[in-house]
């Protein structure tokens, strides 16, 4: 179930909102997990007894670790590292472990390694990351254990954010799981924001991908070198629009309940350099790669070759936790040698350079990085870069790229402003009064449409689900 369908929106969520307000505070986790199962199984119950198993490992190491935290830290450590080893055992297992069997089996004397044809859980890499932030911030003293089952199952499989993200660590909500601040303004707020991101999601990261579609799945020796550039600049509007769009639905679903979770997306078109586009791109994942991943290995304290050791570990794991695929190991390493380069010198010289000249190019690097991103075969990957910059394909310019600017040319401009903030800094400046009156008519049109799109279309992807 995708929080973009009419069940979801017509059915689940209405049914889910009624009983949570109608029940007594006391019961509302309760009916949340129960839910939250709901809505994970929807497409593959079996699955939901590997959420349980994760919830359940999870809540038993955050115990052990913090009633020893503070009188037997050998014990508490022990348990801990455990907790870890099971925790990417299973997403080794599970996301992984094809992949490993194909790529050995290319290896003589190593073919006995068989594939399992094993489907990916949904949104796996997102929870387990979740799960295994808990026993770590007990750890750390960033957190208490938490005792109520019930309690700890809601957070793991809150349905909000539990297939996409954002990620959210157990010690940004701990206190809400116990008392959360729910009122009529932070309900309607929630479903504006819920609308908003419903928006972005169905009328411009669908539309905008079906020319990427187009592109992609036109023969590399058919593409024009334009129509290279203009289909992956179409991916990179898609997958803006798509994860930024279902984060504010997160984010608005938290509110209707009474939790608030973290921003996850900050105007990243807008950056200047790698460096401040990955402070401005899936912010909770960023985020928690450097607190338990960069700053534990030192970070940035032992000097810059070590640092440089530790980004390159960094965006290895963060490559391959998008996919077991090739091209998303190669999409990480780009950013790691990107970024070493940043920090090494080039950092500066961008913040002296015009901003026009840092904005392109920046811009231009991360377009080239969503063809990584997007293109999982590696000859394909390839080839649709060689035409990018003129090797192979037809020439510059196409007849299919003429047609495709005049379709989608009020599209692209409409997505261009959509994605910096300037629209957002002119809205603010209007009349209080006006605004009070504008915001309400144009929610109510953003539904409109999107519903009728949605009961139009079959073409609804979401792009993070296969994370």
């Amino acid at each position: 179930m995708v929080f973009s369908s009419l069940v979801f929106m017509f059915i689940y969520l209405p049914v889910v909102l009624a009983v949570y307000y109608l029940v007594p505070v006391k019961w509302r986790n309760l009916w949340l997990f129960i839910v939250n199962l709901v809505f994970y199984g929807w497409g593959e119950p079996v699955y939901i007894l590997l959420m349980m198993l994760s919830i359940l490992i999870n809540y038993i190491s955050g115990i052990i670790v913090g009633a020893n935290r503070d009188t037997n830290r050998k014990k508490a450590k022990t348990a801990l590292i455990i907790n870890t080893v099971i925790n990417l055992a299973l997403l080794m297992f599970f996301k992984y472990f094809d992949f490993i069997a194909e790529n050995l089996a290319l290896i003589p004397g190593l073919d006995f390694i068989k594939p399992l044809g094993i489907s990916l859980p949904i949104g796996i890499s997102f929870y387990t990351f979740q799960t295994m932030s808990y026993p770590i911030d007990v750890y750390r003293g960033d957190a208490n254990s938490q005792r109520s089952f019930i309690n700890f199952g809601t957070y793991v499989a809150l349905f909000p954010q539990l297939i996409a993200g954002p990620i959210v660590r157990y010690k940004d909500v701990d206190d809400q799981l116990e008392q959360r601040d729910m009122n009529l303004d932070k309900f309607a707020d929630g479903i504006r924001r819920f609308i908003i991101g419903l928006g972005k999601k169905v009328l411009l990261a669908n539309n905008i991908g079906i020319l990427w579609d187009a592109f992609y799945a036109t023969p590399t020796a058919e593409l024009s070198t334009a129509g290279a550039w203009l289909g992956i600049i179409a991916f990179s509007f898609q997958i803006y629009f798509d994860f930024a769009g279902y984060s504010d639905m997160a984010i608005g679903l938290g509110k209707m309940l009474g939790f608030e979770f973290l921003e996850n997306f900050n105007y990243p078109y807008i950056s200047k350099s790698i460096t401040e586009f990955w402070r401005r791109w899936h912010i909770s994942l960023g985020t928690w790669f450097r607190d338990y991943v960069y700053i534990p290995l030192g970070g940035n304290r032992k000097g810059l070759s070590r640092q440089f050791v530790n980004i390159l570990i960094v965006w290895a794991l963060t490559g391959i936790w998008h996919g077991a695929s090739w091209n998303f190991l190669f999409w990480g390493l780009y950013y790691a040698l990107l970024l070493a380069i940043e920090k090494a010198f080039l950092l500066k010289w961008l913040k002296k350079a015009p901003a026009v000249v840092s904005h392109i190019y920046t811009m231009f690097l991360v377009v080239i990085g969503w063809t990584l991103f997007a293109i999982d075969d590696v000859s394909t990957l390839g080839s649709y870069i060689g035409v990018m910059f003129g090797a192979g394909g037809v020439g510059f310019m196409s007849a299919q790229v003429l047609y495709y600017l005049r379709s989608y040319g009020p599209m692209l401009i409409i997505l261009v402003i959509a994605s910096i903030p300037i629209g957002k800094k002119l809205f603010n400046k209007l009349p209080e009064k006006f605004r009070s009156v504008l915001v309400p008519i144009l929610i109510v049109f953003v539904l409109v449409i999107a519903t009728a799109y949605l009961v139009d279309s079959t073409y609804n992807p979401f792009l993070y689900f296969r994370f």
